[in-house]
């Protein structure tokens, strides 16, 4: 398995999503079906067959946070509403983050719903390499429901850090709902431990929201910054 320091070049300060999507995959962490395109007519024949509905994102290494500039757009049911969506977020992205390049544009299928969580990890300069498991995805500074660890960690200790949370039971099971696949979870959060641990050039790596189905889980975003 290629290291992600490997697809890291010189000079560049970021990953974009698809290319740390990619180290994902390589890591058999699941992720939608995607593509990148900057030819719009193109992109209409891919959408065809990965089907509807899907996410467009904007691919730009100029950007972090793409849904705070309006790049990112849910839930396309067709052709038409693919278009309009691909010509908004030009528009929306020359007015607020004119300075940035796009390179593309990522269409992905929508994801099976399941409970949304984040996790990330860090090279912290006190603490060093550090993992963090949160509940609520991308309502994560509202709820803080967060828990740390130093990393590396083992299978077992990711699931304690997820029990610490007070959202755990999401996960668990609450009120008569099915129970998640937490040992998939768990496995996720191991594996971006021993990838900042070993890696020399990744500051933080973050997938935000992990959704987490009854069997297995899902990266529908994710980021990597470099040293």
């Amino acid at each position: 398995m290629i290291s992600i320091d490997e697809l890291i070049k010189d000079g560049v300060g970021s990953l974009v999503e698809p290319e740390v999507k990619g180290f994902l995959k390589e890591c058999s962490i699941a992720v939608p079906r995607s593509f990148v395109e900057i030819d719009l007519e193109v992109a209409i024949v891919k959408a065809a067959e990965i089907g509807y509905p899907l996410v467009l994102k904007v691919v730009s290494r100029d950007i972090i946070h793409k849904s705070d500039v309006g790049g990112v757009a849910v839930g396309l049911r067709d052709e038409q509403e693919l278009r309009r969506a691909w010509n908004e977020i030009y528009v929306s992205i020359a007015h607020r983050c004119p300075s940035a390049k796009i390179e593309g544009f990522l269409v992905e299928e929508m994801a099976p719903r399941g409970v949304e969580v984040i996790v990330g990890a860090l090279r912290d300069e006190q603490f060093g390499p550090t993992v963090m498991f949160g509940m609520g995805g991308v309502a994560i500074e509202l709820l803080k429901d967060v828990s740390f660890r130093l990393a590396p960690i083992d299978e077992a200790e990711a699931i304690e850090m997820m029990k610490e949370c007070k959202g755990f039971p999401l996960l668990s099971g609450y009120r008569g709902n099915p129970a998640k696949d937490v040992k998939a979870a768990a496995g996720v959060i191991v594996k971006l431990a021993d990838i900042i641990t070993e890696s020399k050039l990744v500051k933080e790596f973050e997938i935000n929201p992990l959704v987490v189905h009854g069997d297995g889980c899902m990266a529908l975003d994710a980021r990597a910054i470099l040293l």
